[in-house]
């Protein structure tokens, strides 16, 4: 934090200011860190349906304070889904930032099969999974 203001004159009273809000946020949140959690649903199908889920699965992830990933809400607002090539593109897309996530957390009663390679690409690269049901309950795979 910078005690001059972008004049070069010095500025105590801004300085000290921020330097209180510096301190009073280290003390209500010491640990600022948030997990990248990368949010694998069904998507093809009922798009609109799984979309809004998908949208659920996210704010779960939030109020679980991790920062939600999910391609399949993203790339489908550019790419033409049902388009193999695009689709495929995304696909690939989505698994290049999965490799950047610190979980991989897998939602649903049904594994697609973007979603197999979804789980393949983590267990491959060691990161951990989470298997939820629809209602964002904990499931153990293939229950």
């Amino acid at each position: 934090m910078d005690k001059y203001n972008s004049s070069g004159y010095p500025d105590p009273t801004a300085y000290e200011a921020l330097s209180n809000i510096e301190k009073e946020e280290k003390v209500t949140n010491p640990n600022p860190y948030l997990p990248l959690v990368y949010i694998a649903s069904p998507f093809a199908g009922d798009i609109e349906r799984n979309a809004e889920k998908a949208r659920c699965y996210c704010r779960f992830a939030v109020s679980n304070r991790r920062i939600p990933i999910a391609p399949h809400l993203l790339y489908p607002q550019f790419m033409d889904d049902t388009d193999k090539e695009q689709r495929e593109l995304g696909i690939r897309f989505g698994l290049i930032l999965l490799a950047k996530c610190d979980e991989l957390w897998v939602f649903g009663d049904k594994i697609s099969n973007g979603m197999s390679r979804e789980i393949a690409k983590a267990k491959k690269h060691g990161i951990p999974i989470s298997y939820f049901n629809s209602k964002c309950e904990v499931q153990e795979y293939g229950t």
